[in-house]
This record gives C-alpha cells, structure tokens and sequence, in this order.
C-alpha cells in the first residue's frame, strides 16, 4: 500500500533537508511524527504554557492539511523530559484541544529530546474518514 506524504510550509526544509516528513496518509489514516512546541524559526517560547500550545496547534496544522481536526485523532504518544514537573498542566492544556471520546494515549518520561530545552513531543495517529 502507497501513503502520501503530509509537509507544512514551517516544514519543507526539514523535508528536504533531514528526509523528515511531518506525517502520512496511508488510507485513512493519519501518522504524525513527534511535534515539539517551537514556535516561529524554530525557536522554544520562554513558557512551556505556550510550548504545550504551540505543540497542539502545530499538530492541529497538519490534521487540517489532511482535512482533518482534533476529533479525528485515535492515538497519541506524548514524550516528557521532567514529566512529573509539568504533567498536571500538559494534561490541562490538552483537554483544550482533545475532548470525548478520549483517544488512547501514552505518556513516556524522557531525559532529552531532539530540541534542546524541549519538554514535550507529540505524536499522533488519526483516522480521517473519506
């Protein structure tokens, strides 16, 4: 089976560059590669508040590039460097995107990421039908 590939504008360097795709479309579903809360030119906001948010937005940009939205999501793994300092607030600011039926998610305590400074990467899979 063939997918297809899903790349933001923000994400054409990486593309060519690294061979990073932001995500695929393979049928209906939707696999979204770890999104870290960078905001304009790479660089991590001063408050992991607006990293969080700018994570979930980033994610929001490439379900609507596969014409998707939130509620499309099935699955999400969330990766934390220092997890028990920001989880309580992780989970709030993610119930603002996220609502029922809950996705299944996986939350994994990390000592770094790629994104120096970084504290949370996202990946999502979504199924969006037709």
């Amino acid at each position: 089976m063939s997918f297809d590939v899903i790349v933001t504008p923000s994400g054409k360097f990486a593309y060519e560059r690294m061979h990073f795709a932001q995500a695929t479309k393979s049928g209906e579903f939707v696999f979204i590669s770890g999104v870290i809360g960078t905001g304009e030119k790479g660089k991590l906001p001063e408050t992991k508040t607006e990293e969080f948010h700018n994570a979930w937005k980033g994610i929001g940009d490439i379900l609507a590039l596969a014409h998707g939205g939130y509620s499309d999501i099935v699955e999400c793994t969330t990766y934390h460097v220092d997890i028990h300092s920001h989880i309580r607030e992780f989970s709030e600011i993610r119930d603002q995107y996220l609502s029922v039926p809950w996705p299944a998610w996986t939350a994994i305590g990390i000592t770094e990421l790629l994104v120096a400074g970084a504290s949370v990467e996202i990946r999502v899979t979504a199924r969006i039908p037709g």
